[in-house]
């Protein structure tokens, strides 16, 4: 090689290593350019409806926002942080209900199998026993795990001065989505501009409708969550109905997590209850899979199952948890960009050549 091959090699380790060395500035800046997005959708759909200009329709939509979030916060909020108080109380209490059904499910079987007198299976039963000799704390600390577990969505942020960061950048993006678009253009050379400017807008316009689309179904979601969990005569309805919807957003694992809480209060109602409680989630979520999804996104992109799970392992694992909720619209991104960049401007013009006579 070349000195001028082996300066540019060094010169692209050495910006690799930088970004990698930034992937956590990168990652939230990306979380702005998705506000963004969300913010120039809701600004479009006011323009197409009243046909203002874009500045006055960027104030309605914020004021729209700001109206939300206030009514969120004082009409929802705090009877949520009621409820989920006694969900988080509720699930070391249901876990001892468990493996107390499990250990007289046990000695059952062991009477059926060996009779009254064997005792092949004391083992599995210790295993299960109830820990009533431990520290008075045990079910604080099982408490404080399970409000761990799922507090995960409320640690997200790196803090404060990280969020306010994000709506910042992601305001300024929204004012004037076009200017930055073409700065971010400066960087290619000048004859791909033009193309990785079809690029980009195809990447907005596929989280737009990605955002649309799961804002959709995560309603959906809710509200079947809360009408099963009413015909059931499940407590707390409106705590469990609010965390399948919000939880529906992170594929695969949250609606594993909004599993837990009304099955742990059904458990305690009796545990059919749990059961039946289970069993109307499975259905819901293969409504939401099946038929939902489909319906509201069938002009929209569409992920492949394979891909929304890698990326949510690859994410995490390089990103934490932010990774973890930013995957499904990196995925959106990198699904696009391998389609576009990888696929039609690389790939199919180097097949055209090679099948050439």
């Amino acid at each position: 090689m070349k000195f001028g091959q082996w300066l540019g090699l060094i010169a692209l380790l050495t910006a690799f290593v930088l970004l990698w060395s930034l992937r956590d500035a990168l990652v939230l800046l990306f979380a702005a350019v998705v506000l963004a997005m969300a913010l120039c959708t809701l600004v479009g759909a006011i323009r197409t409806r009243i046909g203002v200009a874009r500045p006055m329709a960027l104030l309605l939509a914020l004021l729209l926002v700001t109206l939300v979030v206030v009514v969120v916060a004082t009409a929802v909020i705090p009877p949520f942080i009621d409820e989920f108080r006694q969900l988080v109380l509720q699930v070391p209490r249901a876990w001892e209900e468990l493996l107390l059904l499990l250990r007289h499910s046990l000695q059952g079987a062991s009477q059926m199998l060996y009779g009254r007198s064997d005792g092949s299976l004391d083992w599995l039963k210790s295993t299960l026993a109830i820990p009533t000799s431990g520290p008075p704390d045990l079910l604080g600390r099982l408490g404080g795990g399970a409000l761990g577990l799922v507090g995960v969505a409320g640690n997200l942020g790196a803090g404060l001065l990280q969020t306010l960061f994000v709506v910042a950048v992601s305001l300024m993006v929204a004012a004037q989505p076009a200017a930055y678009r073409e700065a971010l253009l400066l960087l290619a050379p000048s004859f791909y501009r033009r193309r990785l400017r079809q690029v980009l807008v195809a990447c907005g316009t596929a989280l737009s409708s990605w955002m649309v689309g799961v804002l959709i179904s995560s309603l959906c979601v809710g509200l079947l969550a809360a009408i099963g969990l009413s015909l059931l005569g499940v407590k707390l309805v409106a705590a469990n109905a609010l965390l399948a919807g919000l939880l529906n957003i992170i594929p695969n694992v949250g609606p594993t997590l909004s599993t837990v809480f009304p099955m742990s209060v059904a458990l305690l109602d009796a545990p059919w209850k749990a059961v039946a409680v289970l069993l109307v989630y499975i259905l819901i979520q293969n409504l939401e899979s099946y038929v939902i999804t489909p319906s509201v996104m069938h002009h929209q992109l569409q992920l492949l199952p394979g891909l929304t799970l890698t990326a949510q392992l690859v994410f995490t694992v390089l990103f934490g948890p932010l990774g973890l909720l930013l995957a499904l619209p990196l995925a959106v991104c990198v699904q696009v960009v391998l389609r576009e960049v990888l696929i039609h401007d690389i790939l199919d013009p180097w097949k055209r050549e090679r099948g050439r006579p």
